[in-house]
């Protein structure tokens, strides 16, 4: 029985950190996956390798190419329109549910999230990470499991989009801002006035990102 469970604990791993690889573009997109030599850089066998793979590619992290090869999926324009219409859809629904369900304690939470956010925002990697913990927060408030199932799945591959959207000041200014009148619209309880502001946040995280993939290489600050 040990033999087993070792091998899924492999695989576990080898997924985890292929995928971090991919969502960080620190294996970049058309990279192609050579087994051997990926397996020794992560001193494992190829059995949990290709688990590892097999899992990816049915998360459209990884692609099978018709010659039998393994690669990243390029960075594609139709991928970033759809991944991020979707979640500004989700993002518009949590955003108008959480405005019926919010308690006073809800909203102190929210406003003590964006303190931080602002308070971080001259920095790319704290500033993405309060954003998404204020998103998460909503989403949590809103309590619709099936809109939350659907945005955890958006927003894993929208990982390889968010280096691209978060990494001028200008854009993080702008994101905070929104994120300000987000929290008043939840707070204040105006659904129609949370779900907009919501959608058209996301919807404007969707055009820095296409503006920078088109061009082939992030922002810049």
């Amino acid at each position: 029985m040990a033999e087993p469970h070792a091998r899924n604990t492999g695989a576990h791993f080898v997924y985890a950190e292929l995928k971090r690889r991919i969502l960080s573009l620190e294996l970049e997109p058309g990279e192609r996956i050579y087994e051997p030599a990926m397996a020794a850089a992560l001193h494992v066998s190829r059995t949990p390798l290709r688990e590892a793979i097999r899992r990816l590619i049915s998360e459209s992290l990884l692609e099978q190419q018709p010659t039998g090869g393994v690669v990243v999926p390029v960075l594609d324009d139709a991928a970033v329109s759809e991944l991020y219409d979707v979640r500004a859809a989700l993002e518009s629904l949590m955003a108008r549910e959480a405005c019926a369900k919010a308690t006073a304690a809800d909203i102190e939470r929210l406003q003590g999230i964006l303190e931080r956010n602002a308070a971080n925002v001259a920095f790319a990697d704290e500033a993405m990470k309060y954003g998404e913990a204020l998103h998460a927060a909503i989403a949590g408030i809103a309590g619709n499991s099936w809109a939350w199932r659907f945005h955890e799945q958006v927003s894993s591959h929208m990982q390889r989009y968010r280096h691209y959207t978060n990494n001028t000041q200008e854009r993080r200014d702008q994101a905070l801002a929104d994120h300000r009148v987000l929290v008043d619209a939840v707070a204040s309880g105006t659904p129609d006035e949370a779900a907009r502001i919501a959608f058209d946040h996301v919807i404007g995280a969707r055009n820095e990102a296409l503006r920078a993939t088109s061009g082939g290489t992030p922002a810049t600050t």
